[in-house]
């Protein structure tokens, strides 16, 4: 059985948690998300997780090295899974560094891996995020795309929409240049190889997930 990788990246407001979601239940596929397994770990008591949560709350990042412990852990017990077929990352390669190592270890798994980029200019990032709205209830994301822009209640519980604390132009700005800094080199890594997926970001949801299905069916 030939198994895949998928991963799935690009600016803030990008829509890649959205896209991700339509893809798993598309090649009814699990996603994988570090951050999801970062939260885990927080809610433990030992050293790295009360150096984890001062990290974060400093506003840094996870170490490398330590995200590359969680990927391995979890690639383990994805090969030792017999019915496993694939997989969707959703937010990683974070910088060149673990894009360099996530191509060694799909070697050594023997995966086949789909760098996607969904592919937005700044400024629309920053129209989206500064618009963006968070369900207070469930927690749900709504971008500011296509129909979405009318919702005025969470389509999933209907709860009230709020905007992030995080989604104010300061902190929209520290994420956007984090991108162009440590991000931008992992998708220049993965073009100079003529591997990246490079899908228009800016389309409506059901345009763009289409334009993905097309170019990895393709592959």
């Amino acid at each position: 059985m030939e198994q895949k990788i998928y991963l799935l990246f690009g600016r803030s407001g990008c829509g890649k948690g959205t896209q991700a979601e339509l893809l798993a239940k598309k090649l009814n596929l699990p996603t994988f998300s570090s951050g999801d397994m970062l939260r885990a770990k927080l809610q433990e008591t030992d050293f790295t997780a009360r150096k984890l949560k001062k990290v974060i709350e400093g506003g840094q990042l996870a170490p490398t090295f330590y995200i590359f412990q969680l990927w391995v852990r979890k690639f383990e017990e994805l090969k030792d899974n017999s019915g496993f077929a694939g997989i969707i990352m959703d937010g990683s390669p974070r910088t060149l560094t673990e894009a360099q190592l996530l191509q060694e270890a799909f070697g050594w798994y023997e995966w086949q891996a789909f760098p996607i980029l969904i592919d937005i200019s700044r400024q629309e990032a920053e129209n989206r995020l500064i618009r963006r709205r968070i369900c207070q209830n469930c927690g749900q994301l709504i971008p500011f795309v296509g129909q979405y822009k009318k919702i005025k209640k969470c389509d999933r519980c209907g709860g009230e929409l709020i905007h992030r604390s995080d989604d104010e132009t300061t902190a929209i700005k520290k994420r956007l240049d984090y991108y162009e800094k440590h991000v931008q080199p992992a998708v220049d890594y993965y073009e100079q190889q003529g591997a990246l997926i490079k899908i228009n970001g800016e389309q409506p949801i059901k345009k763009v997930f289409d334009e993905l299905l097309s170019k990895i069916e393709n592959q």
